[in-house]
């Protein structure tokens, strides 16, 4: 991609936080992109989750920086759409680190990425704030659209009461840095999550999937952006098992139907 075609899709990305909604239902890799390409999406999300799963790693940075990279950038060159890479804690506490994996980023042909501020310590589970900060901005001196996440609300992160204002406070200083969406996955609550959209004024992005208010609802609570990580892969999994389970005791197919014919599928790959 030439620097005039980066700079394009990522000027188009970032428009899309400020007009409407931004519904990104993630991609783990061609197939599911070029679906959800398909279906009129106006971009497409990696789930570093789901790319894990399916190259046999847990979730929490077990998959290398490379490994992830080199799933986004097929996904990248396979469709035309921006691209925005999950690419979870950016693979190093320090900002250089954060920087290294920005520059990746866009080297792989996405023109934005997910930062969280997690540690993968349960004893200590989320970065100190000035260092994120630090990271924050070592990303935004890159033309890429950086979506930064707490995950306060996710890891159940200090007594309930207090979650409130500590998601607050981090996600306030992203923007301050320079985000361009704050990101805080496992808030469901409408109530509060209209509250911290409120209280930012800034984009935000919410994780939605079954128990969240649904897209409309969400629109109306002033919601820029709504992912849904690696849900959609897992469904597929779970109608895997279906199938799996039904070959062996019954002998039957009925779970098979309902799949894209075989040549849609080869179709849409050429």
């Amino acid at each position: 991609m030439s620097p005039d075609q980066q700079k394009t899709k990522s000027e188009a990305l970032r428009a899309l936080h400020h007009n409407n909604i931004l519904i990104l239902p993630n991609a783990w890799d061609v197939a599911s992109a070029r679906i959800i390409q398909q279906a009129g999406a106006s971009a497409v999300a990696t789930t570093s989750a789901g790319i894990a799963f399916t190259l046999g790693y847990p979730d929490g940075q077990r998959i290398s920086r490379e490994e992830m990279l080199a799933v986004v950038a097929r996904i990248a060159k396979a469709v035309k759409l921006p691209v925005t890479a999950d690419v979870e804690a950016g693979y190093g506490a320090r900002p250089e680190d954060a920087a290294r994996t920005a520059r990746d980023v866009l080297t792989a042909g996405a023109v934005g990425m997910n930062l969280e501020d997690g540690t993968g310590d349960p004893q200590r589970p989320l970065l100190e704030l000035a260092l994120q900060v630090e990271r924050v901005h070592a990303v935004r001196e890159l033309p890429i659209v950086l979506n930064a996440r707490t995950d306060v609300y996710l890891l159940e992160v200090g007594p309930p009461e207090k979650r409130y204002h500590e998601a607050l406070r981090r996600l306030a200083a992203f923007r301050d840095a320079g985000a361009d969406c704050v990101f805080v996955p496992g808030l469901r609550d409408a109530a509060t999550i209209g509250r911290l959209v409120k209280d930012l004024q800034c984009p935000v992005n919410i994780l939605a999937g079954p128990g969240s208010p649904s897209i409309p609802e969400l629109q109306k609570l002033g919601v820029a952006r709504v992912s849904i990580g690696s849900a959609a892969m897992r469904a597929t999994l779970g109608l895997v098992r279906q199938i799996a389970a039904e070959l062996k005791s019954a002998g039957t197919y009925t779970t098979l139907e309902g799949g894209i014919p075989f040549a849609d599928v080869n179709r849409m790959m050429e």
